[in-house]
């Protein structure tokens, strides 16, 4: 299981399905104002100019002549972003490209491997009892 930069994470929730806590946007604000511009009544991704949602994130970047895509604040990314995928039926809902056929017939260990792989963004999901 290895992310290939689909970018369908991305896709999926940026048109109002992420959040960020008050601390990530005060440390934004301080920070990081070009993100914090993008930041309206608590809310993420956030037209600057029209005020409304935007339907795709500002941040998400098409490598050239790719499929492939790229994070351009990566490092200062929210919560909600660092955190996913939390379940693989999560990925298997979003039809995550990192999903192997093994992951859907041992879906225990391919869980216990996302856990692994994310381990340095998020706690563990998987929970054996």
């Amino acid at each position: 299981m290895e992310c290939n930069q689909c970018g369908k994470c991305c896709t999926l929730y940026a048109d109002g399905g992420l959040s960020a806590s008050d601390s990530e946007i005060a440390w934004w604000e301080d920070n990081r104002p070009d993100i914090a511009e993008h930041v309206s009544g608590g809310k993420i991704w956030i037209s600057p100019v029209t005020g409304k949602q935007m339907v795709t994130c500002p941040w998400l970047q098409k490598l050239p002549n790719q499929e492939k895509y790229t994070c351009k604040i990566y490092l200062d990314r929210p919560d909600d972003c660092k955190y996913y995928p939390v379940r693989i039926e999560d990925m298997m809902r979003d039809g995550c490209e990192m999903l192997e056929p093994a992951d859907l017939r041992y879906l225990e260990k391919a869980q216990r491997e996302l856990d692994t792989l994310m381990s340095d963004s998020r706690p563990p999901f998987f929970d054996p009892e």
